[in-house]
């Protein structure tokens, strides 16, 4: 079955406020005309400012929602965010790419809620690096890469997981660069700085900007456009409105 607008797929939670993980990816890739599907690595308890809890899908569920969209449609992105650990990731990448050699893998890794609720337990080294080989581009913020390589220079850091994949380092949470995104290639570093500043905060923001790369990734744009228009769009929707949750148009 073909369709005129490039499809995206989203692995991530289901986030009832609608304002990140599953639901925000899928307004994401609408306003990019993009298809957007949409496949549970969670379900989530929460509203945007409080975190109730959550239960995780198993793999072979997260296999069996992506299996019946791969034998009917042609997916070249996909991005993953919320994944309860490493070796089910790893996993997944894995059974990914034996069905689409040439996708490409966006993600987001998030590791806690804003309220401190923790997702993932202490990354190990070995697994990390076999998911990163696989993957097309990282979007860690501040907190994200720290705790994925146990640093505290986050620029190191970013700098050491470029050695496997391409990373976008958001800096929303930076404090020597905030405001300011650092996309990392095998031989770049390239800012991305903020048309704004002193924008109000949304819930989900980090999403709406992974899923935003994602959308122009399929619509072709190259790494560096592609994350420069997504630092565009998330500007606009963190610019949307004061309070919590972001308006997409």
């Amino acid at each position: 079955m073909e369709y005129s607008r490039p499809i995206v797929m989203s692995i991530a939670g289901l986030d009832p406020s609608g304002g990140a993980g599953i639901l925000a990816d899928i307004k994401t890739f609408e306003q990019h005309k993009c298809l957007g599907f949409g496949v549970a690595s969670a379900l989530t308890y929460q509203t945007e400012n409080r975190f109730a809890g959550m239960n995780w899908i198993p793999l072979i569920q997260i296999q069996q929602q992506i299996t019946p969209l791969l034998e009917q449609y042609t997916i070249e992105v996909i991005k993953i965010g919320i994944i309860k650990d490493l070796t089910l990731l790893r996993n997944l990448v894995n059974w990914l790419r034996l069905q689409l050699p040439n996708v490409k893998l966006i993600w987001d890794p998030v590791a806690s809620a804003s309220s401190g609720f923790s997702f993932m337990s202490n990354p190990d080294d070995i697994l990390l690096q076999e998911v990163l080989h696989q993957i097309y581009l990282l979007c860690p913020n501040t907190a994200e890469v720290q705790f994925l390589t146990g640093m505290t220079d986050e620029q190191e850091a970013a700098t050491q997981l470029s050695n496997y994949c391409n990373v976008l380092l958001k800096g929303g949470h930076s404090m020597t660069h905030k405001g300011t995104d650092l996309l990392y290639t095998s031989k770049d570093v390239i800012p991305l700085h903020s048309a704004k500043q002193d924008l109000p905060q949304k819930h989900g923001s980090g999403c709406i900007l992974s899923a935003a790369v994602a959308a122009n990734t399929a619509c072709k744009l190259n790494l560096y456009l592609a994350c420069s228009e997504a630092k565009t769009y998330i500007e606009k929707a963190l610019n949307s409105n004061l309070n919590l949750l972001a308006y997409h148009a």
